[in-house]
């Protein structure tokens, strides 16, 4: 896991990348929670994902945002925050040229930042969101929503509660040529445990193999 410093708009940004071995490999960004509640790229859910990814075959990165670890900068009421995630998506784009697709991740905070970037980079694949936090941020941003992905949230979870998510779902899956695949998971917080995360990772996996395999169907078929 190799550790990387790139630029970004506010001074270098810390992360993690793996550099898949195949060719043409599909890449994915994974961004953590807030950073004023100690959100960071080494998050448990964060790490997860990333490591799904990575087992996917994906070329993954994951990295701290402005002022978080050694990512230089402050804090920026999520305004800066979408610049950092788009610079780094910059990155992954110029080692990966050829990629196949592309995908983001995010968790709370991160699930905010990477729908954000989804209407900055038309050229997305897929997303997945992970405990959005559509009950503290206004998501109407996403007119239109610029491709499908999973949204997955916890049914106890405290900060966000379930149907502020579930009439953002609904909201979303009436746009034409969407569809939001809505998982919820019994029992589950704001804050999963390390075997709520394993289920987070499977859910994933789940989703992202399943685009990834109709895509691969689709283009056997032309």
């Amino acid at each position: 896991m190799p550790e990387v410093m790139f630029a970004g708009p506010d001074g270098r940004l810390e992360g993690r990348y793996h550099h898949s071995k195949q060719p043409n490999a599909p890449t994915a960004l994974v961004l953590h929670p807030h950073p004023l509640h100690g959100g960071t790229m080494n998050n448990r859910v964060v790490h997860a994902l990333y490591e799904r990814y990575r087992a996917m075959g994906f070329s993954t990165l994951r990295f701290n945002f402005r002022g978080v670890g050694k990512s230089q900068g402050r804090y920026d009421g999520g305004i800066g925050e979408i610049s950092d995630a788009t610079a780094a998506l910059d990155f992954l784009q110029a080692v990966n040229p050829q990629a196949s697709m592309l995908w983001v991740a995010g968790y709370s905070f991160g699930a905010y930042v990477g729908m954000q970037v989804l209407m900055r980079r038309p050229e997305m694949g897929g997303f997945v969101s992970i405990a959005a936090p559509a009950s503290h941020y206004d998501f109407g941003f996403l007119a239109p929503c610029p491709c499908s992905g999973l949204i997955l949230h916890g049914e106890a979870d405290e900060l966000v509660p379930e149907p502020s998510v579930r009439k953002l779902v609904d909201k979303l899956n009436t746009q034409k040529g969407i569809k939001i695949d809505y998982r919820t998971m019994p029992g589950a917080g704001h804050v999963f445990t390390p075997e709520q995360t394993e289920k987070v990772a499977d859910a994933t996996q789940d989703h992202v193999m399943g685009v990834l395999n109709r895509a691969r169907m689709s283009m056997a078929a032309d």
